[in-house]
Order: C-alpha cells, then sequence, then structure tokens
C-alpha cells in the first residue's frame, strides 16, 4: 500500500464511518427503534399502514384526511389480474423455483415506462399544464397539448385503457377527490385540469376517453403533493400487494413450469420454411 493511500486511510475517524450512510428516517440503537423520530412502539400501537408511508416519505404524519385519501389510491391500483404482464410474469416465476421473493422481483421489476410508468407521466402532464395555466387561460393549454399529442400520434398517458371502456376505479376515486375538495382536504386544481382533459379528448369522438387508474391516482398523489417519481413508487408499493397475492396462490398450485400459453398450444411461427443446413464449405481432416 502506498504511503499517501495508508495516510488518507489514517485520517478517516470514526464520524467519516458513521456519517457514510448518514439519514434522517431511522435512527436504530440496540434495542430501540425511531422512524422519523417516533418510538416504534408508538407507531404499532397508534399509527395506520397509509400514516406510516406519508411519514416515512415525507417525514411527518399526514392529515387525517391525506391519509384516508391516500389509502383509497393505494388499495384501487392492488391488481388488475394475470392478464398484466406484471401478474403474469409473477406467475410463471413461481412456478420456476425461484421462490416467493424470486417470483415477487420478478413482477415488480416489470413495472417501467410502459407498464407501471404512466401515472408518473401523467403527473408530470399535470404539473406543466399547472404551470402554463398560471399565466394562460386552461382551456387553451390543455387544446395545444393536446395538438401536440395527436401530431406526434401519441396518447395522453392516465387516460383511456385498453380493456376496460370506463375504468370501474375511477368515479370512486374521483368522487372521493371530490368530497375532500368540498370538505377542504385538496384545493382541487388537478381535478380540474384532468377533468378538461377528458372533455376535450372526448369532443368529436363517438366514444369518451376517461381517465384510468393511472390518471386518477395521478390527480390524488398531484393533490396530496407528491413528486411523480414518488407517484411511480406508491403505484408499485400497491401493486406489489396484488404480485404478492398472486405469487403465493401460484406457488400453491402445484405446477410447474408454467409457461404463457398452455400446452399443447404453440405460438405461431412465422420463420423460414424448414430446410437443410447446408454442407460444409470447408473440409475438415
Amino acid at each position: 500500500m502506498s504511503a499517501a493511500r495508508t495516510d488518507a486511510i489514517a485520517r478517516i475517524s470514526t464520524d467519516d464511518v458513521t456519517e457514510w450512510w448518514s439519514t434522517a428516517i431511522s435512527d436504530i440503537e440496540p434495542g430501540i427503534i425511531r422512524l422519523r423520530g417516533y418510538p416504534i412502539e408508538q407507531l404499532i400501537a397508534k399509527a395506520s399502514f397509509a400514516e406510516t408511508i406519508w411519514l416515512m416519505v415525507r417525514g411527518e404524519f399526514p392529515r387525517p384526511e391525506h391519509a384516508e385519501l391516500l389509502e383509497r389510491a393505494l388499495v384501487a391500483a392492488v391488481d388488475h389480474g394475470p392478464q398484466a404482464p406484471s401478474i403474469a410474469a409473477a406467475r410463471m416465476a413461481a412456478t420456476c423455483g425461484v421462490g416467493l421473493h424470486g417470483a415477487i422481483s420478478t413482477g415488480v421489476g416489470l413495472l417501467g415506462d410502459v407498464h407501471g410508468g404512466a401515472g408518473q407521466q401523467c403527473m408530470r402532464v399535470l404539473e406543466q399544464i399547472h404551470t402554463d395555466a398560471l399565466t394562460e387561460d386552461l382551456t387553451v393549454v390543455i387544446a395545444r397539448l393536446l395538438s401536440r399529442y395527436r401530431d406526434q400520434g401519441r396518447y395522453v398517458p392516465g387516460f383511456g385503457h385498453r380493456f376496460h371502456p370506463r375504468d370501474p376505479r375511477r368515479d370512486p376515486l374521483l368522487d372521493a377527490a371530490h368530497d375532500h375538495i368540498t370538505r377542504g382536504t385538496i384545493a382541487g386544481q388537478y381535478v380540474t385540469i384532468a377533468e378538461e382533459l377528458e372533455r376535450q379528448l372526448a369532443a368529436g369522438r363517438s366514444k369518451p376517453v376517461p381517465m384510468n387508474i393511472d390518471g386518477v391516482t395521478a390527480v390524488i398523489y398531484s393533490e396530496l403533493g407528491f413528486d411523480p417519481e414518488l407517484g411511480r413508487g406508491l403505484f408499485i408499493l400497491s401493486r406489489s400487494v396484488g404480485i404478492l397475492a398472486h405469487s403465493w396462490e401460484e406457488s400453491r398450485s402445484g405446477r410447474r413450469i408454467k409457461g404463457p400459453i398452455p400446452p399443447p398450444l404453440l405460438p405461431a411461427y412465422g420463420g423460414a420454411e424448414p430446410r437443410k443446413v447446408p454442407s460444409p464449405r470447408v473440409v475438415h481432416k
């Protein structure tokens, strides 16, 4: 070891080591667990899971009304059946001997930009509209955004659903949001933006394009002041419940190596016709 490196190591103090993973979240000592300063014993006795999520992420307890709205959004997104890729992949993994932890991580790992990311993307859209509408008329801002999306052939994240003509999770969550606007829990600016987006998306169409689960939870998480990236994190936290349940159910079925389609069905083949490997061009001696 060089003299310079030996000297640098010698200068490392105990404080340098303990500060390496410094955190404002948890304070752990022998016999003591404090989260954001609160003893775990008191949290166990008095705090709900939704309140604890808020506390851990935001640093302080939410108002009871905020916790109530957060819990509704978390409950709404827990599952969407085996046709959801994250659930299907977790179930397949559960039959492959990877254990429950492997099945859950497989499902969670599929929650990316396309499957699982629309809520975060919608939150960003809502925030941009909100910012632009501070200096322009809201209807004009949204019309311009939709025109740009149409010109680019893009879908507005959080609106429309490939399976549901009208997502059954939209109405109860939006009704809850309106209730909390009346109660003064939330301001309602993101609700107004999303409903105007819905109105303009439906204009000139034979069928409306209502908010889906990603859109309506994006509205709620935005109203509650969460960062868009945390919006995706909350969705993953919620959907993990369904992934856990499906992984456990499949692991108890006794099936092994369960593929994406049942035997004897096989994927359609569209490649070359059967053919022979050509004779070697080099003669091996």
